[in-house]
């Protein structure tokens, strides 16, 4: 084998930044569960100060340090030997309400990696793994992952996108929020549309017992039915506005669901589709973004799909061709992208 030295010393520095990258995110996620990011936010100190601060060991607090500045994720002086965070680094790790928050992404790949000897396995046999069957820190992980992007931009720009149902929603409209996990969509519409219902719903009951606590502790339990039920069966008609955030992609059915949907809407309602940031192509999904999502989708979305009935497992990375084909083929007339993060692309449906 003729083997190219330069070509190979290139691959070999992606190999040590990959290797560096999976096994820091514990370490991230160790710093974000003790404090340690806040408590360095506060002011630049020395590993013995910040372990002072944090009331942990100098020594674990050395070495976690250490690590980060090499990382790129605190600064280090060498010559005081003190340790600090730029303004951009303390708005990325230390405010999880804020619009961007690492620690969750880090929470959600670690507990996703934990079912790896079950979806090696799934490769074998063909088998799925159901969302109720990942660690629990994945359920967790995902909602903190994905809902500072919800602050940022769900009632800011993603609601307002769409064709009148701003206005519907302040003179109080019915809405209906399918798969909302541990509910942070739902509150954030709740908290901004104060004339509104909402219902919600998930298959995992997990999930649910937790959104109807964060409801409540918001204040806008009252405004919230909470329901455990899948996207084919949750239950109401005549809604103003349906949402499902990046979770159509990962049914098994997804057609049923978009069928379902339509029955549901009034006949001038709205379909909110939010999925992950996608192109139509392979090729053009082969980039930074692409990559997080289709390892994810490999050990999620995928298994997920492939444990319900229904036969589809269109991925993270469906991208819009698969989305729209999916309403189109339950009946929607209507289909456009009104909005998109680097994360994410937004989709008005309509009947």
């Amino acid at each position: 084998m003729a083997v190219d030295q330069d070509k190979l010393m290139g691959f070999l520095g992606q190999f040590v930044n990959d290797l560096g990258a999976t096994v820091a995110a514990g370490s991230v996620v160790v710093g974000d569960r003790l404090g340690l990011y806040r408590a360095l936010a506060e002011g630049p100190a020395t590993a013995h100060e910040l372990a002072q601060r944090t009331e942990t060991d100098t020594r674990y607090v050395t070495e976690w340090l250490r690590c980060q500045a090499a990382g790129g994720y605190v600064m280090y002086e060498a010559t005081t030997d003190i340790y600090s965070m730029t303004e951009e680094q303390a708005f990325a790790l230390t405010d999880p309400d804020g619009p961007l928050y690492l620690p969750g992404a880090f929470q959600l790949a670690l507990g996703t990696l934990r079912a790896e000897p079950r979806v090696t396995e799934a490769f074998r046999t063909g088998a799925g793994i159901g969302w109720h069957e990942q660690d629990p820190e994945v359920v967790v992980g995902c909602e903190r992952f994905f809902r500072p992007g919800y602050i940022g931009n769900l009632t800011t720009s993603w609601l307002p996108a769409l064709d009148g149902v701003q206005d519907k929603l302040r003179a109080g409209g019915r809405v209906a929020d399918i798969g909302c996990g541990m509910g942070a969509s739902t509150i954030l519409m709740a908290q901004e549309f104060g004339n509104s219902t909402f219902a919600a719903s998930d298959y995992h009951r997990q999930s649910i017992e937790g959104a109807r606590k964060r409801a409540a502790e918001a204040g806008v339990g009252e405004r919230i039915a909470f329901e455990v039920a899948s996207a084919q069966t949750f239950s109401g008609t005549g809604y103003d506005l349906v949402t499902t955030f990046d979770c159509l992609h990962d049914m098994g059915d997804p057609l049923g669901a978009a069928r379902h949907v339509r029955e549901s809407l009034d006949s001038d309602g709205t379909w909110l589709v939010v999925e992950p940031f996608a192109q139509d192509t392979v090729a053009a999904n082969l980039n930074p973004v692409g990559r997080i999502y289709y390892s994810f989708s490999t050990f999620l979305c995928v298994p997920n799909a492939l444990s319900q009935p229904g036969g589809y497992s269109l991925g993270a990375q469906a991208g819009a061709a698969g989305i729209r084909q999916v309403v189109t083929d339950a009946g929607f007339t209507r289909f456009r992208q009104a909005a998109e993060t680097p994360f994410n692309l937004v989709y008005e449906v309509r009947p």
